[in-house]
């Protein structure tokens, strides 16, 4: 645990992170490319989810939705990572205390097991369901697990705000 908080407190004393805490505008600025960035994820995996849950464009192919969603998702991700990143050293021992915090990387881990699982066992053998307007059970319900950890991605991080 000792080696938790040096580490922690090594990054809070990087002058990035002292100028990202003197900065009237760094934090703010950052902070909109985050949720920025986080609304556009958000927005694609939805339009993804809601098509693997038969919800939307049932006449269109899974696969073509997710090639047309995926680069948006996967380059917001990203910049909402890296921003997310320098807000989190802007003051890394208070985040280390905010179980809205935790909760909300927790969430991001599950959304990624989720993912993957989607991934490497479900659509393995998208060729069969790939134009059916409802898919089968299985991508529906990891459609909806997906959906509902990134709204409380959302929810846990607007709530980080308050503590």
């Amino acid at each position: 645990m000792d080696f938790i908080i040096s580490t922690m407190q090594w990054i809070n004393d990087l002058p990035f992170s002292e100028g990202m805490r003197g900065s009237f505008w760094m934090f703010p600025a950052f902070e909109t490319i985050h949720v920025i960035a986080i609304v556009i994820v958000l927005g694609s995996i939805t339009r993804l989810d809601m098509r693997l849950m038969g919800l939307i464009w049932r006449e269109r192919p899974v696969t073509e939705v997710a090639t047309e969603m995926l680069p948006w998702t996967w380059t917001s991700f990203v910049i909402a990572a890296v921003f997310g990143l320098m807000l989190w050293m802007s003051k890394p021992l208070t985040y280390f205390g905010i179980a809205f915090f935790d909760m909300k990387m927790v969430l991001i881990l599950l959304a990624g097991i989720n993912m993957l699982f989607f991934q490497y066992v479900t659509f393995r053998d998208v060729a069969v369901w790939d134009r059916f307007p409802i898919p089968p059970a299985a991508a529906r319900f990891q459609a909806a697990l997906s959906l509902g950890f990134w709204l409380m991605v959302v929810v846990c991080g607007r709530l980080i705000g308050f503590v």
